[in-house]
């Protein structure tokens, strides 16, 4: 599973003009199921974003979770994380997981996180999204997990 974990100061996501899904602080997390990815590697990636230390304390060091913050997350699907560029400039997808499982992974994620953090959006998988954020620092970090 591949995400891409942005610090923001408000994030939202758009689908033809409407707002689906908005948070003020917290983590913007593009999130990619892969294939051969199980309950158990969505389940470790949620818990290293819960715990993962990037927001300033009073000392100005990035030494908070978005827990210890009270900030939100906007989780959206995004399987271009998968692209592979090594046969051409054309990108492959093999490596995605298949939409149903992709989609079963997904749901499955924001379930968990929604279970145990009080402030989560979405976008809606497979749409034709915009996503807008404001990046805040910036601070943007990949993660994988197998």
């Amino acid at each position: 599973m591949k995400a891409v974990i942005q610090r923001v100061r408000e994030a939202r996501v758009d689908i033809d003009g409407a707002t689906v899904g908005q948070i003020g602080q917290g983590l913007l997390v593009l999130l990619c199921a892969e294939r051969g990815d199980t309950d158990a590697v969505a389940d470790r990636v949620l818990a290293k974003l819960l715990k993962l230390r990037i927001f300033s304390d009073d000392a100005g060091k990035m030494n908070l979770s978005v827990q210890d913050v009270g900030g939100g997350l906007l989780l959206v699907s995004q399987f271009t994380l998968a692209a592979d560029l090594s046969g051409g400039n054309r990108p492959s997808f093999t490596q995605a997981a298949s939409p149903d499982e992709g989609r079963r992974l997904y749901d499955r994620f924001v379930a968990q996180a929604r279970a145990v953090h009080p402030v989560v959006a979405t976008g809606v998988f497979a749409a034709d999204m915009q996503v807008h954020l404001v990046n805040d620092g910036p601070i943007t970090i990949p993660l994988q997990m197998n």
